[in-house]
């Protein structure tokens, strides 16, 4: 038997696979596209992909579905994504959640590294250190020196363990050697309800859940956690700013799909959000809900992003030897 018949065999075969998917990636999208928001509706995920979904949607010249898939902390739409073909009509849009969820949980559904294709990062979102009622401090510095005068008597809430507030709260006390409680709720709303109430001191909300009740005047904002100042909240200090210095914790938003994406589909994706991302009108929405849009970039760029952001909540898991529920 000629050996080099079943390898020319085998090339054709390679060749008529690689030919039908160009023609497919040239075709795309023929049908709608899937957006999986693996958090509930209303929040500051949720919001940035409809903005973004309004507007791929004329670009695409197909519709542009956004589903809530929430639970287990971002992990089911996400693993629902990374188990879906790669084909480009389902993508996921998430936060750093999934950074977080991998330096936090040593097992899960999904691999970060192998089962997404990184698209495009969209938006920053940083935190906001909010103090309530029951303490007065003008200041982070006074915050900081009114945990160490009382230890274990201040406490702190986020929307959950392994939540990125959870884990800016961690940080938070790490660098400044403080030993304050952590009070977990079942979101966002529900932790800034209760600090309203007074029955927690501070907490580092997310801006979109923080800002009417700044503007309200119920809880007082002491610094961001982002390199700049807010567009929104622009008389109020980084953390920089406020004296803690290296402190950076603002979540990243951003559109990946499954691994293996077609390159000609990961490119138009990759180019049409682009596009979106240099609309004035989409910026000032985003900067509206307390998000501080990104600049165009690349999917190799997001992906160093994901990289930086996964090593430094693993540092933080590390040094404070956090552990899943």
């Amino acid at each position: 038997m000629n050996p080099i018949r079943p390898l020319q065999r085998a090339v054709a075969a390679l060749a008529l696979v690689a030919s039908a998917m160009g023609a497919h990636a040239q075709d795309y999208p023929a049908k709608p596209v899937r957006l999986l928001v693996p958090w509930p509706a209303g929040g500051i995920v949720d919001i940035a992909a409809r903005q973004l979904g309004t507007r791929l949607q004329a670009a695409l010249g197909q519709p542009v579905v956004v589903e809530n898939r929430a639970g287990a902390g971002g992990n089911i739409g996400a693993e629902q994504v990374a188990k879906s073909a790669a084909n480009g009509y389902t993508l996921l849009f998430t936060s750093s959640a999934l950074t977080i969820n991998t330096a936090l949980q040593p097992k899960l559904p999904y691999r970060l590294a192998q089962d997404f294709e990184p698209l495009a990062l969209v938006a920053h979102a940083p935190s906001v250190l909010v103090v309530g009622p029951t303490v007065s401090p003008g200041s982070v510095k006074e915050l900081i020196d009114m945990a160490r005068s009382r230890p274990g008597r201040l406490s702190y809430a986020s929307a959950g363990v392994g939540s990125p507030a959870h884990l800016t709260g961690e940080m938070f006390k790490s660098m400044n050697k403080l030993f304050v409680v952590h009070v977990p709720y079942t979101g966002a709303p529900a932790a800034m309800n209760d600090q309203i109430a007074g029955l927690i001191d501070y907490q580092f909300a997310n801006a979109a859940v923080a800002l009417p009740q700044i503007r309200a005047g119920k809880v007082t904002a002491l610094a961001v956690t982002s390199s700049q100042r807010l567009a929104a909240l622009p008389q109020v200090p980084t953390m920089a700013e406020a004296g803690v210095p290296d402190f950076e914790a603002d979540q990243w938003l951003g559109l990946l799909g499954p691994r293996g994406l077609p390159k000609p589909v990961a490119d138009r994706l990759a180019a049409e959000v682009a596009k979106v991302q240099a609309n004035a009108e989409f910026r000032q929405a985003l900067s509206q809900a307390g998000m501080t849009p990104s600049a165009p970039g690349s999917p190799a760029g997001f992906d160093a992003a994901i990289k930086k952001d996964l090593a430094r909540w693993q540092a933080v898991v590390k040094a404070q030897n956090l552990k899943p529920e």
